[in-house]
């Protein structure tokens, strides 16, 4: 069976070790950048590989772009395929984020027309308390050759978001904190506040308290409240550099509602360029 949104972890226990497996830790910290890697030396899902946020699920930083620009396709196809990822490969990735980092991953291989791809639910918080092992040894698996088969319309440039606004031709969701978004305090990029026009969804509504996705039927309820009349190819999701937002599209996708699209730049490319208007506020 191909999963293509969530796994549990007693599902992923079952199939560890199988040839067509591929289980990626995407652990990461904005504020020590090597702490996720250190994370995976001192333990891990046994035969995971480790995928840095920095380095290999995003592109080159530039004056012009966000904080984690998406890479080149060929580029990440080459770090997928070194990781064992090809035809036929169940890929699992997790983090201990609540899913954020891991949704990354999700979204690239979704990106790239590799739809055999899934979170595990709760992180490897989940996986602990289900009393499963950890590892520290180093993962072997054969390289595979990752064949590029993108997604058309999958994300949208800063342009496109501005252009889309002036139009009222999509939904802009936000998925930072709502003080973030209201500009009441910015840790990390230029200016504090939000695109005008968009609305806040912070992701952390997309989880229980048990750091696991809601069940689908809650998820689209607590969705179609914010989406209104809007459809979901309607949608665009951002965040502060376009890490988080795939959060919210895989909770989309959960819900029975796909089609929606990334703003990869998101705040952090905004935010950068003077000529875009700021609002703050709720």
């Amino acid at each position: 069976m191909t999963h293509q949104t969530l796994m549990d972890a007693a599902t992923l226990a079952a199939r560890l070790g199988s040839p067509d497996l591929v289980v990626v830790d995407c652990r990461f910290d904005l504020g020590d950048p090597e702490a996720g890697r250190n994370l995976f030396r001192a333990g891990h899902i046994p035969g995971a590989f480790y995928a840095h946020l920095d380095t290999d699920l995003s592109g080159p930083r530039t004056p012009w772009t966000g904080r984690h620009p998406l890479p080149e396709p060929e580029v990440l196809a080459t770090v997928l395929g070194r990781l064992g990822i090809g035809p036929g490969i169940q890929v699992v990735a997790y983090d201990e984020s609540g899913g954020i980092y891991a949704a990354r991953l999700w979204w690239l291989l979704q990106w790239l027309g590799h739809r055999a791809v899934a979170v595990l639910d709760g992180g490897l918080a989940a996986w602990r308390a289900a009393g499963r092992p950890v590892s520290t040894e180093p993962p072997s698996a054969p390289a595979q050759t990752f064949r590029v088969e993108q997604r058309r319309r999958s994300h949208v440039s800063a342009d496109d978001v501005a252009d889309l606004l002036a139009h009222r031709g999509c939904l802009l969701l936000d998925a930072r904190g709502a003080e973030r978004f209201e500009g009441k305090v910015e840790p990390i990029d230029p200016k504090a506040g939000h695109v005008p026009g968009a609305k806040n969804h912070p992701y952390t509504r997309n989880l229980g308290t048990d750091g696991r996705f809601l069940p689908p039927e809650a998820l689209r309820a607590q969705l179609r409240a914010v989406l209104g009349e809007r459809l979901p190819n309607e949608v665009v999701s951002m965040c502060g550099s376009g890490v988080t937002a795939c959060h919210t599209l895989l909770a989309l996708e959960i819900a029975g509602l796909p089609g929606a699209r990334l703003y990869p730049g998101s705040w952090s490319e905004w935010s950068r360029d003077e000529g875009r208007p700021v609002a703050v506020g709720p």
